[in-house]
């Protein structure tokens, strides 16, 4: 493979042989002996395993002197990939539309609708939605010329607790159009077996985990996050960094802490499934993408866990590659290594 994040070689392979249609977002696949590349469901014969090389697109294909099929014609959009590129000019221009509708417009089912927009972006078209919504009531916010009431229902929300239940800015509308200035961020940061760690809260909830070399460093990195936000130690965090930091003992606490993150709808949903995995394991990009129904989002899932910012809460450093290898880490991968040794230590004491 091409790029570390993708499908593993022999998973590539079993979707050519299948002529899986949900791969042909994923990858290409060029043959050595003809200098051809194609989608995973070209009609064409299969070609011995021994000359078939993968790549996670079509430009990397060209890059490497291969030149796309003319039967299956693989640089031009995927099917799936335009039919939803349409639903989504549709969802954006028109906020309120329903699945029904669109199913009507569309000459589509919905659940036909529903399964190929959730194959191919990972979402819902509700989830889509909410989050077309939310993104234009940031925006308009950002315009200073445009009142709030009316940044809600220009977005499409039906009222004010619609919009700040989905809006995701984990402060009030006005707070958010000036920068955040007001917004509180409480810190407590203590040592732990990796360096030192800094937790961070607004008042729903835990905003940041960051792990360091130094207190300074941390708090420069969260000022960095919340650059607007009023900053300061909080010793009223002292329970729950107490928590936190139990993860990297023999006796790890319950983790039982409100979170308060800003995420799409397949980050939530990643960071739901790293929360899963047991203490002690890892699963690899290719196992957890299976585990919330998206096989061939290994790349999108790899993101996912790279943005995550709540280390060890939301755990992904047991996420590790296909061949075994830690690959990367938000905080380092010395320091991956050190949390998943300790978690096993302490499991088999």
């Amino acid at each position: 493979m091409n790029t570390s994040a993708m499908l593993t070689d022999d998973q590539a392979w079993a979707a050519i042989l299948a002529r899986d249609p949900s791969a042909d977002a994923e990858l290409v696949y060029a043959v050595t002996t003809t200098g051809v590349f194609c989608r995973p469901t070209c009609p064409s014969r299969r070609p011995d395993r021994a000359n078939v090389r993968f790549f996670s697109d079509p430009a990397a294909a060209v890059s490497a002197g291969f030149r796309p099929c003319r039967r299956c014609r693989p640089q031009q959009p995927h099917s799936d990939a335009a039919f939803v590129a349409d639903l989504s000019v549709r969802l954006r221009r028109d906020r309120t539309i329903t699945l029904r509708e669109l199913a009507r417009q569309t000459g589509r089912s919905p659940f036909t609708i529903e399964r190929t927009f959730k194959r191919v972006l990972g979402v819902t078209p509700a989830q889509y939605q909410r989050q077309s919504r939310a993104a234009s009531f940031r925006r308009e916010l950002r315009n200073g010329d445009t009142r709030v009431t009316d940044a809600i229902y220009d977005a499409g929300f039906s009222g004010p607790g619609r919009a700040y239940e989905n809006a995701q800015l984990g402060m009030a509308p006005r707070e958010y159009r000036a920068g955040a200035p007001n917004a509180r961020i409480g810190y407590a940061t203590g040592g732990c077996a990796p360096g030192r760690l800094l937790i961070a809260a607004t008042s729903r909830g835990l905003c940041s985990v960051i792990l360091g070399d130094s207190d300074a460093e941390l708090t420069r990195q969260l000022r960095t996050q919340f650059p607007a936000a009023e900053i300061a130690p909080d010793s009223g965090l002292d329970d729950a960094l107490a928590q936190v930091l139990s993860q990297f003992t023999e006796h790890p606490a319950v983790l039982d802490l409100p979170l308060d993150l800003r995420a799409t709808a397949f980050q939530m949903r990643v960071w739901e499934a790293l929360r899963r995995i047991p203490r002690g394991e890892t699963r690899t990009y290719a196992q957890l993408a299976q585990s919330i129904g998206r096989p061939t989002a290994v790349r999108a899932v790899a993101r996912a866990c790279a943005t995550n910012p709540v280390a060890v809460v939301v755990p992904c450093h047991r996420v590790i590659g296909s061949n075994g290898k830690l690959t990367g880490y938000r905080w380092g991968i010395e320091r991956k290594k050190k949390l998943l040794e300790l978690e096993r230590a302490s499991n088999s004491g």
